[in-house]
């Protein structure tokens, strides 16, 4: 298989971050273009970072041409301070990218949602996750990824009760995780991202495809 690009969104976030990693040592990838708001610490032969503050993308799009795109942007009620800006980011950015880039002659985007999404859920969070999928799907990539991960394990910068709750309880609840009940236990989010990479250079390369938690290994 001829190496091919890939471009991260979200490469500072949880998952991101192992994402990021994984792509880098992956050899199905020749180089890898990162979208960040700063600069980042790691470099790499392969990697090219685009500082970027996500409202000039249509200024940098020379700069971010890519067959795999791989969308691990989100954020959380409380940090977003709104409704309104965590649609945002959670939905607006995450379909704008994935327009552009298709603009841009990129193939397949893999992309973060969220166990439980659904366009008509009475739930916001999941909702907005519900119509964000809806959306990439209009777009016309002739491949779509969408990998809806239960609650996320992992070391984050910022603490999130719910997430160390999980860490703790997880380990004890396990044994009965069995059969429909395993899509609902937790996940590490370093799995999420290799499961990510990995699907990205699997069969079927045309369609829509949608992963559950369970899927991830």
């Amino acid at each position: 298989m001829t190496p091919r690009t890939a471009l991260i969104a979200g490469a500072t976030g949880l998952i991101g971050g192992y994402c990021l990693q994984a792509l880098l040592d992956d050899p199905g990838y020749a180089e890898v273009i990162a979208l960040v708001r700063k600069p980042i610490l790691t470099t790499h032969k392969k990697l090219k970072t685009v500082v970027t503050n996500f409202n000039d993308l249509e200024q940098n799009q020379a700069l971010i041409s890519a067959q795999d795109v791989f969308c691990c942007l989100g954020t959380t009620m409380k940090k977003a301070g709104s409704a309104e800006a965590f649609r945002k980011i959670d939905l607006d950015l995450v379909v704008a990218i994935a327009e552009l880039m298709k603009t841009r002659g990129a193939e397949q985007l893999i992309v973060i949602s969220s166990m439980g999404a659904d366009k008509n859920s009475r739930v916001f969070y999941s909702r907005t996750k519900g119509e964000m999928e809806e959306a990439l799907k209009g777009i016309g990539y002739y491949c779509l990824r969408i990998i809806r991960p239960s609650l996320l394990l992992g070391k984050r910068d910022e603490f999130r009760l719910g997430e160390r709750l999980g860490g703790i309880i997880s380990p004890l609840l396990q044994p009965l995780m069995v059969g429909g009940l395993r899509k609902y236990a937790p996940v590490q989010a370093e799995s999420v991202a290799r499961f990510m990479v990995k699907v990205a250079q699997e069969r079927p390369v045309t369609g829509v495809h949608v992963y559950e938690s369970n899927q991830i290994g």
